[in-house]
């Protein structure tokens, strides 16, 4: 079926908007440090405003989570991009009264994709792959730490506490926040986003769900409604949601690990599944895997987004800290999901585990396209499949086998990024100027200062 004009959608999103008594639209994007920002449209100029955008100050892209802004040249006081909607991610936005979204990507005012656009970024590492006949399916598992605001009785300040203290996958996890996840579902529902599972994980008031997968940029666009969804539902039931990957230092960390498969052009057939190899691998998934692994220590720096992702990335806590791959396996860095038998073919897909949700979805998507095609590109072998714990490994056998510690820290990982030919080809000069300047940003502030000032700020960011 032909796709639709952009002038007809547009036109139908308007009346859509109008029919449904929405008053304001929300143009979201996803900054460099991950934070999702938004202007707003009336609904008297959408449609005029869906042609011709939004202003937007370049400066934006060089501001960090904390709204520092990092020096990066030609991102300052003077010159403008349009934040112009894309009218396909179209979603109504029932915790919000009279309220709508779309997300946008960068435009300069010549009309072209500007250089520091992570949406643009996405599209071009898309068409990448189609040019070598790879299209793909994406999908992120979202989880999240439900909290209320508490006074400390000894201080008298304010502090945020897990929900329950209820045990991994247990039923009373699911009692206690039954309320706030059925309005959540129901909110997905209501906005064309198919929920696949959700449970009670393992830290006090963790939650975990999962929707269902998509191309990368329908897959990225969702995930900016999913975590808006998270956290603004969370709020109008009088909770705190906290994606942050470590909200609570005692605590399990909170992942947003990337499901991933490879298709054929038409989506008809999945390049990665052979049922005569091992693991029903195909020899292209894995060099995709061989390409993610041998960037994963710069790669990290986009995937693993935030100064306080490091503290989830330890062994031996099932988030991975290893250059390592297996059947699987959740310590490793790449797991080989085991498929289903309803449909062997359609669930052979890999899974990224060292990802949280700190990540702007179309910066971590596109690097991780560009990672794995590199790898196609050179054949890249990821090696002997890890059969236990990376990290019980010796030091020896780990380096025979060409497994590697994760960077431990976001400067060493954003150094990585920086050194990185593959991933900073692929971001552009701008892109990745910008991006490095605003994560060392964040570093030189969250290094002066202790743990509590870090979980201040990044529970509330993410």
């Amino acid at each position: 079926m032909p796709k639709k004009s952009s002038t007809t959608l547009a036109d139908k999103v308007t009346q859509e908007a109008l029919d449904a008594g929405v008053r304001l639209v929300r143009f979201l994007y996803t900054d460099n440090g991950g934070i999702i920002r938004a202007k707003a449209s009336h609904i008297n100029g959408l449609r005029n405003r869906i042609t011709d955008g939004i202003g937007l100050t370049v400066a934006m892209q060089a501001m960090n989570m904390l709204d520092q802004l990092a020096p990066v040249e030609g991102m300052g006081p003077v010159g403008e991009i349009r934040l112009v909607p894309d009218p396909a991610s179209f979603k109504l936005l029932p915790y919000a009264p009279n309220s709508a979204a779309m997300c946008t990507d960068m435009i300069t005012l010549e009309g072209k994709p500007w250089g520091a656009c992570p949406r643009s970024f996405l599209k071009r590492q898309i068409r990448e792959a189609e040019l070598m006949g790879i299209s793909l399916r994406v999908v992120v598992e979202f989880e999240w730490s439900l909290a209320e605001k508490v006074i400390d009785a000894k201080t008298g300040t304010e502090r945020f506490q897990p929900i329950d203290n209820s045990l991994c996958f247990s039923t009373t996890g699911l009692m206690i926040s039954q309320y706030v996840i059925d309005e959540l579902v129901s909110t997905l529902e209501k906005q064309g986003i198919q929920v696949e599972q959700f449970y009670a994980e393992l830290g006090h008031g963790q939650q975990e769900l999962s929707i269902r997968y998509a191309d990368p940029l329908t897959a990225a666009d969702n995930h900016i409604f999913v975590r808006e969804a998270i956290r603004n539902v969370a709020y109008v039931h009088g909770l705190f949601a906290s994606l942050a990957p470590k909200p609570f230092l005692d605590q399990a960390g909170n992942g947003g690990h990337i499901h991933f498969s490879l298709w054929d052009k038409a989506g008809k057939r999945n390049l990665m599944f052979d049922p005569k190899k091992p693991y029903g691998m195909s020899d292209l998934g894995m060099h995709f895997i061989g390409g993610i692994l041998d960037h994963l220590p710069a790669l990290l720096a986009i995937t693993c987004a935030c100064y306080n992702s490091y503290h989830r990335l330890q062994p031996h806590f099932w988030a991975s800290a290893y250059t390592a791959w297996g059947p699987d396996n959740r310590e490793g860095a790449v797991r080989v999901a085991s498929r289903f038998k309803s449909n062997e073919e359609g669930t052979a897909n890999a899974e990224l585990k060292a990802a949280d949700l700190s990540a702007n979805p179309y910066l971590a998507f596109g690097a991780l396209i560009a990672a794995g095609l590199d790898g196609v590109r050179r054949q890249l072998d990821p090696g002997e499949p890890t059969l236990i714990d990376p990290g019980n490994y010796t030091e020896a056998e780990r380096a025979r086998r060409g497994i590697k510690r994760y960077p431990t820290t976001l400067a060493e990982a954003l150094d990585n990024l920086e050194h990185d030919l593959v991933l900073t080809d692929a971001l552009g000069d701008l892109l990745t100027r910008s991006y490095l300047a605003v994560k060392r940003k964040e570093v030189e502030t969250f290094s002066q200062h202790d743990d509590a000032f870090e979980l201040q700020h990044h529970f509330w960011k993410f």
